[in-house]
């Protein structure tokens, strides 16, 4: 039985199941991050929902998904010569990637059904749930649609596609983290003190731009192409984005075939960098002086700590990108963009006219 809507008022059970789900989004970010920066996620090369669930058992197993393996372009360009053992370490990390979605689907399907039998979900819940499940079944769609872009043609993933899984995954975990929000009993709230809500708003809008040309970079590798900083290859604009006649379709649409598009979408990304990083020191700056509430002031210390981490990570990344780009850098870097995101959004939930 499905009882009415009452926003707040539910079991704890479902507060703590639903931050279960928060969690465990949060670490397939991270796995999908280190799956990309080990050159991981073309060595399954096929989707298989349900009998991809075990990996090869015994010698000849392996020899056959190694053979399939054989066959795509990352391997005949890149990998060629690898040994099983090599194989097998970039064979885990996408099975492993795979295997943790597959179990988020059994912690979410299982406690539902459950909770839905005993009425602690109610109508309200029941329809934010399902838009749930229904990004989730988008983001893993977009997941073998991006897969699929590297097994043709070029020896990776296409970067657009890359990023457009990863940026439906980060609103997936938007989506859930306002749901959780909605679900606690007593939350703090401060009032709209003078248009907090909308500058809250106007900085998620910038982190949000800035996670997605982050994926953009990371998806082309532009990071091994200007690997210095504050400069690029001792220049604040490089000589090739002002050629004449560079700036065309095709240099955008065929990204890893040029030096042109490399040099821009790094330009972007560091240069928004500078306009966020200003907007939140305004931002915590204006606002400590105005804001009453205790636990409001905490949580512009965590975005100021945040945002300080994100930016040495982001400079020690790039400068370490020589030949390949370090994996715990990036992982890190990625990791606390979610960070950073998680704070913002739980700010502008703080940040309400009237309790709910």
């Amino acid at each position: 039985m499905i009882r009415k809507s009452s926003v707040g008022n539910y079991p704890k059970i479902i507060t703590l199941w639903l931050g279960l789900g928060l969690i465990m989004i949060f670490f397939q970010v991270v796995i999908g991050g280190i799956t990309r920066l080990t050159g991981s996620g073309l060595s399954i090369t096929k989707w298989e929902i349900v009998t991809g669930t075990l990996p090869p058992m015994d010698e000849a197993t392996w020899e056959v998904a190694f053979d399939e393996y054989k066959e795509t372009p990352q391997y005949k360009k890149i990998n060629e010569g690898m040994e099983l053992k090599d194989f097998k370490f970039i064979y885990f990390w996408e099975y492993f990637h795979r295997l943790w979605a597959r179990t988020m689907g059994l912690v979410f399907i299982l406690p539902f059904l459950y909770f839905l039998r005993k009425g602690w979900i109610d109508s309200f819940l029941l329809k934010r749930l399902g838009i749930v499940v229904l990004l989730s079944a988008t983001v893993a769609s977009f997941g073998w649609i991006m897969v699929a872009s590297g097994l043709v043609e070029r020896p990776w993933v296409n970067a657009y596609k890359l990023t457009l899984h990863l940026s439906l995954a980060l609103i997936l975990f938007s989506y859930l983290l306002w749901t959780f929000l909605l679900t606690f009993k007593r939350f703090p709230h401060i009032t709209n003190i003078l248009n907090i809500r909308l500058f809250t708003k106007f900085l998620l809008f910038i982190l949000a731009f800035q996670i997605i040309l982050g994926g953009i970079v990371s998806g082309s590798k532009a990071a091994l192409f200007y690997p210095t900083w504050p400069d690029m290859n001792g220049q604040y604009i490089p000589d090739v984005m002002v050629e004449k006649g560079s700036f065309n379709i095709d240099n955008f649409i065929h990204y890893d075939k040029n030096p042109y598009f490399s040099a821009w979408i790094q330009f972007l990304h560091r240069n928004l960098a500078y306009i966020l990083t200003f907007s939140i020191i305004s931002f915590i700056y204006f606002y400590w002086k105005r804001v009453d509430s205790g636990s409001y002031k905490r949580w512009l210390v965590v975005l100021a700590s945040l945002l300080i981490i994100q930016v040495l990570l982001g400079i020690f990344t790039l400068k370490n990108s020589i030949y390949q780009i370090p994996v715990n850098l990036g992982v890190a870097h990625q990791a606390v963009a979610l960070l950073l995101l998680t704070t913002m959004l739980i700010m502008l939930f703080y940040a309400k006219k009237k309790k709910l």
